[in-house]
């Protein structure tokens, strides 16, 4: 009975380990093959390094990816990262951009004129 006292933390432990661990990560990997072996000519795809790109063809292990018109490069498939549906954002578009609304009256009538002065461009990406 001691023996089986001392052991029982360790086997709880691998126990604890597997279901944590490594089936959730197992379940990824299985997951990440399947979307993979799934890929179709014309499907927007994203990288593992973040290039997004149109799939034009599939071979056995490699995929040709058109990343710019008339641009194709090839991609073993484990690189894709994940199909991208239209209604994805890309990163950083998820919150807009607020602007301060308590400008003084003077700052408002600085701002208008510099618009009027610019012909409707900020000043700061006015070219020189």
């Amino acid at each position: 009975m001691g023996q089986l006292g001392s052991i029982l933390p360790l086997i709880l432990l691998v126990v604890v380990f597997y279901f944590l661990l490594i089936r959730p990560q197992r379940k990824r990997q299985q997951e990440a093959v399947q979307m993979q072996n799934s890929l179709t000519p014309g499907a927007r795809v994203m990288t593992t390094t973040g290039l997004f790109a149109t799939v034009v063809a599939v071979d056995n292990e490699d995929v040709i990816l058109e990343v710019a018109p008339g641009i194709e490069t090839r991609w073993v498939k484990a690189a894709i990262g994940r199909v991208v549906t239209p209604g994805d954002a890309p990163a950083g578009d998820d919150e807009p951009v607020e602007q301060e609304s308590a400008l003084d009256e003077e700052g408002k009538k600085e701002s208008e004129a510099t618009v009027e002065r610019n012909g409707d461009q900020d000043s700061s990406t006015k070219q020189s």
